[in-house]
């Protein structure tokens, strides 16, 4: 198998990697979207689980990681429900872990364990995501997971300059099993960047519409049972269609308030929704004077931005409806 990523490059697979990328727990996250609701608001928005969990593999490849840590990699978000983290929101979840907390019961259902064993690999070592540093590190550390759905994200939505995430690439390595970049200046530069992905994407008042509103009728698609949360592991469109084939009169009626024509803006002021979501900080390893330090230990740029996301993070966001009528 050639895979030929836009922000990697062209690698050959087979083997392992290859039967889990074609089995059918990966091949579903095809129809995951990556920002939840997001698309129903914006098409644009598209990008999909699949392409960021086959990132996430190639890039632990490129960054020298093992075989066992790419599968972890390729499959750390098999688990993930329909809408991705809009389930944390219905299930008023503030760690946004619940594809998580599901993990291992999600692939021990499927395919995947007889699949690993097939190459002699058990299921519970190689897919305990704290043995792997590449793929996974707290926040605010540098990893795999956070720098593809970042770079992916804000590439392919214009925001990005190929060259430019060339030049990260080209500064990222890994000293002592952990992730750091040898400037000063790329530091920072991921640092912007990755406030753009998490506090100016993630929190748009268009994508927190679309959660909070998507939310809404999922909760009351659960109450009338017209769902279950074992549908959630259906793909985002079986869901959606369970909801239009329900010919409830309520349900129906929110799912017409998702739509491209819908405008939103950021209100504090008789605002419609006041949406918080889980803190995301970054604070990247530098590899200088041979050793690593914390980038906001040298930069007073990457110190203050921090400070400036943590404060907006823990106000959130209010967005105000200011048209949600299907023209």
């Amino acid at each position: 198998m050639l895979i030929s990523d836009p922000l990697y490059g062209e690698f050959e697979i087979d083997g392992l990697l290859e039967e889990l990328i074609v089995s059918k727990p990966v091949q579903r996250l095809k129809e995951i979207h990556q920002a939840g609701a997001g698309f129903l608001v914006n098409s644009k928005w598209t990008i999909s689980r699949f392409e960021h969990t086959v990132g996430v593999m190639l890039l632990i490849r490129q960054l020298g990681g093992s075989l066992q840590e790419q599968v972890a990699g390729l499959l750390h978000d098999v688990s993930h429900t329909a809408f991705s983290h809009v389930v944390d929101v219905v299930l008023e979840n503030e760690a946004e872990d619940y594809h998580e907390a599901i993990f291992m019961d999600v692939i021990k259902q499927s395919s995947i364990p007889a699949i690993l064993e097939k190459y002699g690999y058990e299921v519970e070592n190689i897919l305990d995501t704290s043995r792997w540093s590449l793929l996974e590190q707290p926040a605010p550390a540098l990893c795999a997971d956070r720098i593809d759905y970042t770079l992916r994200d804000m590439y392919f939505y214009g925001n990005l300059a190929l060259e430019d995430i060339q030049k990260f690439l080209q500064d990222l390595f890994v000293f002592q099993g952990k992730l750091c970049v040898k400037t000063i200046e790329r530091a920072e530069w991921f640092v912007k960047i990755y406030y753009q992905e998490v506090l100016d994407f993630f929190l748009h008042p268009l994508n927190i519409y679309a959660t909070s509103s998507l939310a809404h009728v999922l909760k009351l698609s659960l109450a009338k049972q017209i769902l279950t949360l074992e549908d959630f592991l259906k793909t985002d469109h079986e869901v959606m269609q369970q909801m239009k084939a329900s010919h409830d009169r309520d349900v129906q009626a929110l799912l017409q308030q998702l739509h491209e024509n819908v405008e939103v803006r950021e209100e504090q002021e008789n605002h419609d929704i006041h949406f918080r979501n889980k803190v995301r900080l970054i604070d990247p390893a530098i590899y200088h004077q041979q050793r690593l330090w914390k980038a906001s230990e040298v930069s007073n740029y990457v110190k203050a931005m921090n400070v400036s996301a943590l404060e907006r993070f823990e106000q959130g966001v209010y967005v105000k409806i200011i048209n949600e009528e299907l023209s």
